[in-house]
């Protein structure tokens, strides 16, 4: 089952946050169509936020046709999600974990990680649209 984590230096709402973290759950295979995902109740009392807030989270994924909610049973996602593709992604989890010790063996706090890994794609990307 997916747990959630929130950043509240983010600037990112609480909500949003559990979204993506259910988009990118599915993306990488951690949710697979028909899984449940926790209780409200449960999100509620792991990161002590109001329940208007997963509920705004679960019903967005509901409308987006990426969360099937059942009455009485819980949140599921919907059998019509396209998940990622049996990958398995052990061996790049591995090198990023070596790559994330040498980073904060370098100085590196996780503000200037995230900042260096979100330069990194914009140039990358902006690479890609040239080429």
């Amino acid at each position: 089952m997916v747990q959630f984590h929130l950043d509240s230096t983010s600037g990112v709402p609480a909500y949003l946050q559990i979204v993506q973290q259910v988009r990118q759950a599915i993306s990488l295979g951690v949710l697979r169509p028909g899984d449940q995902l926790p209780t409200i109740k449960e999100v509620v009392g792991s990161l002590a936020i109001n329940p208007n807030t997963v509920v705004k989270a679960y019903r967005e994924l509901d409308l987006a046709g990426i969360l099937d909610a059942r009455r009485g049973q819980g949140t599921f996602v919907s059998d019509d999600v396209e998940g990622s593709p049996d990958h398995d992604y052990a061996p790049l989890r591995a090198e990023l974990v070596k790559w994330l010790s040498r980073a904060r063996g370098a100085g590196l706090d996780d503000e200037a990680i995230r900042a260096l890994v979100a330069s990194t794609l914009r140039t990358e990307l902006s690479v890609r649209a040239v080429a």
